[in-house]
């Protein structure tokens, strides 16, 4: 095997997952020599790592503006970004024949904006869980209306501190007590932008995977600038709940923001002045239920290894009484 092919299989087992805790390369090639097969020298692997770092598809990411390495966010979903791709086209997937190029210009934009909207959950004290086996590229079609884009989680009550919060104790024990969840789950859809034709199916696509959470939301990163369109979405809203938000991102505005590894690891003062080319408009507020349907989520939890594994997140932050990312978990 070779070297590069160790460093693939090694180093997302021992690279941290936030840049702030980066490891020094020194540190780095110390920890890989313990697991190393062959005599490979320092330079080899320094060598290795800076070339690896550069590559989208390898597993190591190097800070920016900065000294040490971290491991790779993990791909966008093959399977969300084609639906996506369906809602940018209205379904005229032969304008892209042949265009490859096209289609890699569309699907940065997807990655781009599902890094906009993760950090600015993050930002406004909200921590997403964002799904991506379930969309994955074999994945069945019928998951789009099973499971969302992302669950983001609003817990109830706790003291904010360094990377997460402190959860009340005594709220936690009266809610159990009760049998109300301390924090509130809501799924969200990402969508580039709508229009007359879709946004029906993407309405009741966003309302059938909320159906296991506490209600639903889209999120555009296009503005609605057609007020029929908007008033008709309010409609929607209205009767069956679902929230819907624009980010004020046109198609140009995302081709101009950096790749979507630099937006999730931005330093404070960048990720200030990203939130500050946001127009974040709320078209329709979601209408939130205080319980969850019990018999759907044991149906999702049963079937799917993702969705256990958001739940076993929010019952370790219950126990150590501290909600943390779920990166950092």
């Amino acid at each position: 095997m070779s070297l590069r092919q160790q460093l693939s299989e090694i180093l997302p087992d021992i690279l941290p997952a936030n840049p702030k805790e980066a490891t020094k390369g020194t540190e780095l090639i110390r920890m890989v020599r313990l697991r190393l097969e062959g005599d490979y020298s320092d330079a080899s692997l320094r060598y290795h790592f800076s070339i690896m770092s550069c590559d989208p598809a390898s597993p190591i990411a190097k800070v920016e503006k900065g000294q040490g390495y971290y491991r790779r966010a993990a791909p966008v979903p093959a399977l969300a970004g084609a639906q996506d791709l369906l809602s940018m086209t209205q379904g005229r997937l032969d304008d892209y024949s042949g265009d490859q190029g096209a289609v890699d210009v569309v699907l940065a934009r997807v990655r781009k904006f599902r890094a906009v909207a993760s950090r600015y959950c993050e930002v406004n004290g909200r921590f997403p869980y964002i799904f991506r086996e379930v969309l994955a590229k074999d994945s069945p079609l019928g998951n789009l209306w099973k499971y969302p884009d992302m669950v983001v989680v609003d817990w109830e009550a706790g003291e904010p501190v360094d990377n997460g919060v402190l959860l009340d104790p005594e709220l936690l024990s009266l809610k159990r007590s009760l049998g109300i969840p301390p924090y509130r789950l809501q799924s969200v859809s990402l969508r580039l932008q709508s229009n007359h034709d879709l946004y029906r199916e993407e309405f009741f696509q966003s309302l059938s995977v909320s159906l296991w959470t506490q209600g639903g939301e889209i999120f555009y990163a296009s503005p609605i600038e057609d007020e029929a369109l908007a008033d008709s979405i309010r409609h929607l809203s209205n009767r069956y709940g679902i929230g819907v938000t624009t980010f004020g991102l046109t198609p140009e505005m995302l081709d101009d923001l950096p790749g979507p590894e630099h937006i999730l690891t931005a330093q404070p003062r960048e990720t200030e002045a990203l939130m500050e080319r946001l127009d974040v408009r709320r078209i329709a507020s979601p209408r939130l239920r205080d319980h969850v349907d019990w018999a759907t989520l044991n149906t999702v939890r049963s079937e799917n290894e993702e969705v256990r594994r958001l739940f076993t997140w929010l019952g370790m932050c219950i126990e150590n009484e501290r909600a943390v990312p779920f990166a950092d978990q």
